[in-house]
């Protein structure tokens, strides 16, 4: 996209905040840099330079725009529907795997050299992997800045910096402002958080439908691992540090979050965990021009477009909850998960809410009595196989999508079904397809499409590469909890 001026020209012009995430303007005779919405007049196309990212406009010596906020914008669709190296090293970057395991922990993850993983990354995106971690670093310090009452020492450390002094210039560089004067500038009027929670607000690109994507969540909520509360879906998070708690709340501008961290080096990572949940990097544009085209599809994408694919925090999990799925009705699975994490669970305290366990660990179900399972044979041999094949899959954001496929595929148990149910929801991939889920088999028979899964299969050819969304759409014709918001009237 940065590539071609003449279309990011026409962006800035517009002010198309649908291209928000997709590349920053620097403008050359201020030294700052925007997202394609920013308000202040458009420059003069001869003074605007195009960067594939945040940090590529960094590298170059702009500093963030304070009006537009560029650091604030929605990720790339880029790294989320793509499953190659460079795609793969976001993800990870963004779960932070740079701070934690640093260059050599990201290549070894992704299977490449270091030298590799830095010429890729630089020739793509402009930046290598340090300056992207970087980048990073200074818009989780700018969020913990303006959120809480924290020192600013213990802001630096738990950002990432490995000094006071790289903290305080990373962050006059990036914001031209000091540490003290960016608080200032934003907390007039706002009283500090109170200790370990953070409240923020988490863009996306327009539109959005909440339905499906909240009404999904909360129909299959794990009791004490997720609830509904107050018009806000919850739940625990298992982080690097220590557990956490999350509270998203739908609104028309953004989803509203509200952490509750154990430790305020996890921040990064719950964000990005939470955007990758709700499928906040979309592009609902592209998507829905593209399923809109096939006539038998149009209807359900007229009524209700902006449909995301609700995602997970944690692949594991999800992995094991699809298990427990095969076959059965939501409630039935949510009570099966729910055992498993009252027995193996390990135990939180939330003084706001229900929520009381985080989700067994793989190796907290190692010893998992099978005989203890209320479920057909056959679905304990599928779950106790997976769970002794857990510590060796790669199930997490920056997995190859194929191999982890073929891993699960090779498993006593595992069909079809929970395969592309787990690729979709685990591994993010937007071309994910079921067309064996009886949901979309009587969906497609309503609207005259092929019912059977070979023929179906072929008919949705066209709709590739978003036939996860299809999914989301085929499945909002039927009158089901996942389509509409607790306490929300069904037309």
């Amino acid at each position: 996209m940065h590539e071609d001026a003449e279309r990011c020209v026409r962006a800035v012009q517009a002010r198309d905040a649908r291209f928000d995430g997709w590349f920053f303007t620097g403008v050359v005779t201020t030294g700052i840099y925007c997202r394609p919405s920013c308000p202040a007049v458009p420059p003069k196309p001869r003074n605007m330079r195009f960067y594939p990212s945040a940090a590529a406009a960094e590298e170059a010596g702009f500093r963030a725009c304070k009006r537009c906020r560029p650091d604030t914008s929605p990720g790339s669709p880029e790294w989320n529907h793509r499953a190659d190296a460079v795609a793969r090293a976001m993800r990870l970057i963004a779960d932070g795997v740079m701070d934690r395991e640093g260059l050599p922990g990201l290549a070894a993850r992704l299977g490449y050299s270091t030298r590799q993983i830095e010429r890729q990354l630089t020739a793509e995106l402009g930046a290598g992997p340090r300056a992207l971690a970087r980048a990073q670093r200074s818009q989780t310090a700018r969020v913990l800045i303006e959120t809480t009452a924290l020192p600013m020492s213990d802001i630096a450390f738990a950002a990432g910096f490995a000094s006071i002094r790289a903290f305080n210039e990373t962050i006059r560089t990036v914001f031209a402002l000091t540490p003290t004067e960016l608080r200032q500038r934003v907390a007039r009027g706002h009283p500090a958080a109170a200790s370990g929670t953070i409240a923020l607000r988490l863009p996306f690109r327009r539109p959005l439908n909440p339905d499906n994507l909240f009404g999904h969540l909360v129909a299959t909520a794990v009791p004490g691992v997720e609830e509904w509360r107050d018009g806000a879906y919850r739940r625990t998070l298992r982080l690097p540090h220590g557990p956490g708690v999350a509270a998203l709340r739908p609104t028309p501008e953004h989803v509203a979050l509200t952490l509750t961290l154990t430790d305020h080096r996890d921040l990064g990572v719950a964000i990005a965990r939470c955007r990758r949940l709700l499928d906040l990097d979309a592009d609902p544009v592209a998507v829905d021009e593209l399923l809109r085209a096939d006539p038998d599809l149009a209807p359900l994408v007229d009524k209700a477009p902006g449909r995301r694919v609700p995602r997970t925090v944690d692949g594991p999990e999800f992995a094991v909850r699809a298990v427990l799925g095969q076959q059965v009705s939501t409630a039935a699975a949510r009570t099966l998960a729910a055992r498993l994490v009252a027995a193996h669970g390990e135990p939180v305290a939330d003084p706001a809410g229900g929520l009381t366990h985080l989700f067994p660990t793989p190796e907290a179900l190692a010893g998992l009595d099978p005989a203890a399972l209320a479920v057909p044979n056959a679905r304990r041999t599928a779950l106790t196989g997976l769970v002794a094949a857990l510590p060796g899959l790669d199930l997490g954001v920056g997995s190859d999508w194929e191999k982890a496929r073929a891993d699960l595929a090779r498993l006593p148990g595992i069909g079809p079904w929970t395969v592309e149910t787990v690729a979709m929801r685990a591994l993010g991939d937007p071309d994910a397809f079921l067309p064996g889920d009886l949901g979309v088999r009587l969906a497609a028979r309503g609207l005259g499409l092929p019912a059977t899964p070979g023929a179906l299969t072929r008919r949705a050819a066209a709709w590739r590469p978003w036939r996860a969304y299809a999914v989301q759409y085929l499945w909002a014709a039927g009158d089901h909890a996942i389509n509409h918001l607790p306490g929300k009237d069904v037309a």
